[in-house]
């Protein structure tokens, strides 16, 4: 099994070469299509989201958000 910083440099590599290349490319009479750009930005974001949670100090609220809804 893969480290979160592993799989986190394996999605960046994923990512960069499909901004680099393409999504989509054609060798011959063969089509190929890379992963879905948007499914691997979701999963960077996941595993960072992760990471800092395992790396901060305070991990009881880790990636909590607080919203304050003002009835004026």
């Amino acid at each position: 099994m893969l480290s979160l910083e592993e799989q986190l440099k394996q999605i960046n590599e994923a990512i960069t070469a499909i901004e680099i290349g393409g999504q989509e490319y054609q060798i011959g009479s063969r089509r190929l299509k890379r992963a879905d750009l948007s499914l691997l930005y979701a999963r960077q974001k996941e595993l960072q989201a992760q990471m800092n949670y395992e790396n901060s100090q305070d991990n009881l609220l880790g990636n909590t958000y607080v919203g304050v809804f003002d009835r004026r």
